[in-house]
């Protein structure tokens, strides 16, 4: 008998289920049901509240839900506001973002183009070739050479001038096309940036100067002598009595500039301080929201549909620009180079805008509770402990690393995005592949992160007693 008591006990096998002893584990098992339904009930409390009437248990839920789609709509609308204020103040204030948005026109085969034939009208307009004729033709009658000579010489005067004139283009064409052209075209936005600062704030600037009518100028004295310069060692001497020459250049003309002109202080202020206000709105209607992954996705999408809205929004005032300027400028072609090279920051800042409200929705939709992020959490997380079961049967295990990883997980995953989150913020000048770059080295981490922890196994009862009785 001892022998068969023994044998069960090894074998594992069960004795006869004492009544009692069922009834005490029911009840059990009943009493564990009621502390997990309390919990489930607890937990889905803000879900639920507010079910009954008004001023019961639904009012503060109803009242947060409203409060975050106020917040976040507000954030939305402020937020293409925001970034032309930012862009505004950066090209007023950042000399290298000025010198940066304007030192490529240098290059541009259109903008050279107008840049040479405006300079070959000014110099030609200090070349009086007919004054020339008239002197040689004084000179001749004066030394007695033959009339009829003298009269041929009023005969060239048109062929005369238009060589000149071809002889000046070609030589502002060479100008413009030189290295040192883009080095003075630099250099002198350089220096004129701080004159222009002057100028938003009222005084007269000595470079850059803002017309009545909103005629962004730049002087063009530099460019002449340079001109002068080709001339003379072409043979012309003649260029070299060319006096200096005060003229300039338009590079933008628009009523709004006399606007930003006379608010100048107020463009600052709200370019410095108006995204972060955008960034705390959208951050507190996130945080009063009762669903708060779910109204980050909602954020999210809604920042980038704001960025869509201002990309449609400049592109018509693009066209708008450009038929405002028909007739009125020599050469419509170099203002639409010039405005979008103007706004090719503010092209980049929108992008970026639009891409990291993308991203953050997407992460939010990942880690929120939707039926679909959750079935592809648990999928991921099959397949790493697939891995790492493939991995630890063969021996390859990251052992005590692996356990401190996984009992610090939590606080492992908050640093990841912390430091995501200040790369971006931090950026000097954020672009959209930044942006994307940030969002695919973090979700790289994380899933490094999930591959290496390990939990510490679990001890059995048996054990446990062992371990005790020790």
């Amino acid at each position: 008998m001892d022998t068969d008591h023994e044998r069960s006990g090894a074998t594992g096998a069960v004795p006869d289920a004492d009544p009692s002893a069922l009834a005490e584990r029911l009840r059990a098992l009943e009493e564990e049901n009621a502390v997990l339904r309390h919990r489930l009930d607890v937990a889905a409390a803000p879900r639920d509240a507010g079910t009954d009437g008004p001023g019961g248990p639904r009012a503060p839920g109803r009242l947060r839900a409203v409060g975050a789609v106020v917040l976040i709509t507000l954030g939305a609308l402020l937020a293409p506001v925001a970034v032309i204020a930012a862009w505004a103040e950066r090209t007023l204030t950042d000399t290298d973002r000025y010198v940066a948005t304007v030192a490529p026109l240098a290059a541009d085969p259109v903008l050279q183009s107008a840049l040479s034939g405006r300079l070959t009208g000014l110099v030609m307009e200090q070349i009086d070739v007919g004054a020339l004729l008239d002197e040689i033709s004084t000179a001749m009658d004066e030394n007695g050479i033959a009339p009829r000579a003298s009269a041929a010489l009023g005969a060239l005067e048109a062929p005369l001038t238009s060589g000149v004139q071809n002889f000046v283009r070609e030589a502002a064409d060479r100008v413009v096309q030189s290295d040192q052209f883009e080095a003075v075209w630099e250099q002198a936005n350089r220096t004129a940036h701080e004159q222009m600062v002057a100028v938003m704030q009222g005084a007269d600037g000595a470079l850059l100067q803002i017309g009545d009518d909103g005629q962004l100028s730049i002087q063009l004295a530099p460019m002449i002598e340079l001109v002068k310069e080709r001339l003379v060692e072409a043979g012309l001497g003649i260029a070299a009595s060319i006096p200096q020459v005060n003229a300039s250049f338009t590079i933008m003309q628009t009523s709004q500039l006399v606007e930003v002109q006379n608010r100048y202080a107020q463009v600052v202020a709200l370019g410095t301080w108006l995204p972060w206000i955008v960034l705390i709105l959208l951050a507190a209607g996130v945080l009063v929201a009762n669903r708060k992954m779910r109204t980050l996705v909602v954020a999210g999408l809604a920042l980038a549909a704001s960025m869509l809205v201002l990309g449609l929004a400049l592109t018509i005032a693009r066209g708008l620009y450009l038929d405002a300027l028909s007739g009125v400028v020599l050469r419509l072609d170099a203002a639409e180079v010039v405005f979008d090279q103007v706004v090719s920051f503010l092209r980049v800042t929108l992008r970026t805008v639009g891409v990291l409200g993308i991203v953050v929705a997407i992460a939010a939709y990942l880690a929120g509770s939707a039926k679909s992020a959750r079935a592809l959490r648990a999928g991921l997380g099959r397949g790493l402990d697939g891995a790492r079961g493939f991995a630890e049967g063969r021996g390859v295990s990251t052992g005590p690393v692996g356990l401190w990883l996984g009992r610090h997980k939590g606080i492992l995953r908050a640093v990841v995005v912390i430091i995501a989150a200040l790369v971006i913020l931090l950026a000097g000048s954020p672009t959209p592949a930044l942006i994307l770059w940030v969002a695919i080295v973090a979700g790289l981490l994380l899933v490094l992160l999930e591959l290496l922890s390990r939990q510490a196994p679990e001890m059995s009862g048996d054990d446990t007693h062992a371990r005790a009785s020790t």
